[in-house]
């Protein structure tokens, strides 16, 4: 038995290490998987897109690298709007010592009205506003020449990259994102845990080669349980999260027996685990705690702000990354919250849910900062603030002493750790931290001086380094064999009934980790050639037919059909084609 988790685990390590080949766990056939499909197969997308700029360039991680490619070779005059945002980007997230050198160099290279690369776009107020401050090389010191500048690049530059080859290749690469998702598309590793209706398993996409983690929720379960609703609302939020804190979703399909939503994964294990067995002793020191204290809160932060209210803030839902980042993890039990609104519920984890949630009263975000506290409080003590670790005791008993019963600290807080504890872990959230600006309260929370050493735009752009770095070579899971297998479900029927409910669900890739992923695993930079020149390549030429894939030479041999993506598609827009040729000949 021993040997079976030994090879599931070096199957697993040897996954993740990117496999014995050059291709770092890709399929050989990857590129093939990848083939980008003729222009005339995607210009109907264009109407299906959202053409915004702040859309396709500000949160489209491809169609600003296109972007950026398409000012720096095609118009080059806009350059150096692109580049003087990159550097007000880096200018925000560096250390508060080196701030007012760089904000001089800013303003001599890029403000100033004689300065060479002179963002000429910038009103004469802001200039003089900027030379004024420069000496208090404030964050927020260049916000206004930023916006300035986007609001020009969103302009004709704009409207000129919409007519070039590198919108078309954008529109290829959403065409890619689109296609059909299935349990083909990746190889499956072993079970990491469980989930609340099925297995958690490690998997890897076959034509990129990068790892995830398999939330399996199977459709018996689910049905038997009546948990359509909640396994919709699950995937409905994490969808629209984009967050460094909180677990990404990548993709979302459906097998014969699954519903399956294919997430960040985290290789490091959860704050539970290391909390109570990777040290001497339970608990973490002051310095630990607050880096990952403040991760956490930058996930709850994005949430909130979404109008998403966690309700399952507690350690074995935080999870560690490769590098020794976390992140917010298992949202089933989150839940929108209209604007003006509040919800009711007892709802949570016991010994983590605040008062108000037990008394089943109405809430917003206030259990959220009382289950952070639990959490903060756990980091440090090495036990959680109402109930010992393994404490045999009725759910009853935990309940009174978190509506009654004031915690206790040890000599392990210091008094910023225990004053932040004590204010999150009020009683009353008329009284407690965090709870007084409804979707924002995390902006008062990170002015508590437990937080004051903290440059929270170099945390939130991940630049900070981590108090701990997790072992690569290492495996944070149970063994195999001792994570529980689930029960076989009898007595439910799957019937035609339910499709409107998969359909619902089986969406495929979600638009920005998918794009994230084909630039992370270099699939974007390896595929994303033109022609010689800076000319079109053929499968962008839009009044060019593609050859016919190759028969082989063998005349009696089966003949293959023209795949899909290589046919041409005659395009109905003539207006389309002609303003295209004719946008691409307007000179700088």
């Amino acid at each position: 038995m021993e040997l079976e988790n030994i090879v599931a685990n070096t199957v697993y390590l040897k996954a993740r290490e990117g496999g014995t080949d050059s291709n770092k766990g890709k399929s050989k056939k990857w590129k093939k998987i990848l083939q980008f499909p003729h222009i005339s197969q995607c210009v109907d997308f264009k109407p299906l897109i959202d053409m915004k700029y702040s859309y396709i360039i500000d949160q489209q991680p491809i169609g600003r690298l296109l972007f950026l490619q398409f000012c720096e070779e095609e118009r080059h005059e806009f350059h150096r709007y692109n580049v003087f945002l990159d550097s007000i980007e880096k200018y925000e997230i560096e250390s508060d010592e080196n701030r007012i050198e760089l904000a001089k160099i800013l303003y001599d290279r890029y403000i100033r009205r004689d300065a060479v690369n002179a963002v000429d776009v910038l009103s004469e107020d802001m200039i003089v506003r900027c030379r004024h401050q420069l000496d208090s090389a404030h964050r927020e010191l260049f916000t206004d020449c930023s916006t300035a500048v986007k609001s020009f690049l969103a302009g004709r530059p704009f409207s000129l990259f919409e007519s070039s080859m590198y919108f078309h290749r954008y529109l290829q690469w959403k065409w890619l994102e689109r296609q059909t998702v299935t349990y083909k598309t990746f190889r499956m590793y072993r079970v990491l845990g469980k989930g609340g209706f099925g297995e958690v398993c490690a998997c890897q996409v076959r034509a990129t080669g990068k790892m995830y983690a398999c939330k399996k929720l199977e459709k018996k379960r689910i049905k038997k349980r009546k948990g359509e609703a909640m396994v919709l609302i699950e995937k409905q939020i994490l969808q629209k999260i984009n967050s460094k804190f909180v677990v990404s979703l990548a993709y979302a399909y459906e097998t014969k027996d699954a519903l399956c939503l294919v997430l960040t994964i985290m290789n490091g294990g959860d704050l539970k685990f290391h909390i109570y067995n990777m040290g001497s002793e339970p608990g973490f020191d002051i310095s630990r705690s607050r880096f990952y204290a403040a991760e956490v809160l930058c996930g709850l932060e994005h949430l909130h702000v979404q109008g998403i209210v966690y309700r399952d803030c507690k350690p074995e839902n935080i999870l560690l990354d490769d590098a020794g980042h976390v992140r917010i993890s298992d949202l089933g039990l989150a839940m929108e919250i209209p604007e003006g609104e509040s919800v009711r519920g007892r709802v949570g984890t016991v010994g983590y849910m605040a008062p108000e949630v037990i008394d089943n009263e109405k809430y917003t975000y206030s259990t959220d900062w009382f289950s952070f506290g639990c959490l903060v409080f756990e980091m440090i003590e090495g036990q959680a603030p109402f109930r010992a670790r393994k404490e045999k005791v009725k759910r009853e008993v935990v309940d009174r002493r978190v509506k009654e019963e004031q915690e206790k600290y040890s000599h392990k807080f210091t008094e910023e750790a225990k004053l932040l504890c004590k204010q999150l872990l009020k009683k009353s959230p008329k009284s407690r931290l965090g709870c007084h600006y409804g979707r924002y309260g995390a902006r008062e929370v990170k002015q508590h001086e437990f937080f004051k050493t903290m440059n929270w735009k170099r945390l939130e752009a991940g630049v900070e380094d981590p108090p701990f770095l997790p072992d690569p070579h290492a495996v944070y899971a149970k063994d195999v064999l001792d994570i529980e297998q689930f029960s076989t479900v009898k007595g439910v029927n799957l019937d035609a009934t339910d499709d409107t409910f998969y359909t619902k669900f089986n969406t495929g890739s979600v638009s920005i980790p998918w794009q994230n992923e084909m630039i992370e695993t270099g699939c974007y930079k390896e595929l994303n050639v033109f022609g010689p020149n800076k000319s079109r390549s053929p499968d962008l030429v839009l009044d060019l037919m593609p050859e016919p894939e190759k028969t082989g030479c063998f005349p009696f041999s089966r003949r293959k059909t023209q795949s899909a993506r290589s046919k041409p598609v005659p395009i109905k827009d003539q207006c389309f084609l002609n303003k295209n040729k004719i946008a691409d000949e307007i000179p700088s």
